[in-house]
């Protein structure tokens, strides 16, 4: 391929935010819809993942966090207590709130969860050719860049 027809084909940086942006949700999506069979919705394994993430947090915190009404959040935490994934304690400066964690099982939840997602992405970038993958870790690498700045 000459110079000429990479830069034939170049996009201008618009027309490559809009087809990134769409590749991006849509592969997210599916992602998202990898899981293992079980009755966690995805609004649950959000608020779950978040409040791994963040280590603890008052349900206040894990509202604004997954931008939903606390009372909204306050069923979710329900669901996800009831089935041994959240624990509560005690704050420990404000006796009428309480921290959320993530208890072992939410954890271990959590980790099968990404098993399945990874080993459903690892089998599709199985299915690529070696080049196609070298240029997919590119992108990856280049992606996180731009995330970070």
């Amino acid at each position: 391929m000459t110079e000429w027809t990479v830069m034939a084909k170049r996009m201008p940086p618009a027309q490559l935010a809009t087809l990134l942006r769409d590749a991006i949700t849509r592969l997210n999506r599916r992602v998202r819809q990898t899981r293992p069979v079980g009755d966690l919705t995805g609004t649950q394994l959000s608020a779950l993942t978040s409040l791994e993430l963040a280590g603890a947090l008052t349900p206040r915190e894990l509202a604004d966090t997954e931008r939903v009404q606390p009372p909204t959040m306050t069923k979710i935490v329900a669901k996800l207590e009831e089935r041994g994934l959240v624990q509560r304690t005690p704050h420990p400066t404000d006796g009428r709130q309480v921290i959320l964690a993530t208890t072992d099982t939410g954890r271990a939840m959590l980790a099968q969860f990404d098993r399945a997602r990874n080993e459903w992405l690892a089998g599709r970038l199985a299915e690529l050719t070696p080049e196609d993958r070298d240029a997919l870790q590119r992108a990856a690498e280049i992606l996180q860049k731009v995330a970070r700045d």
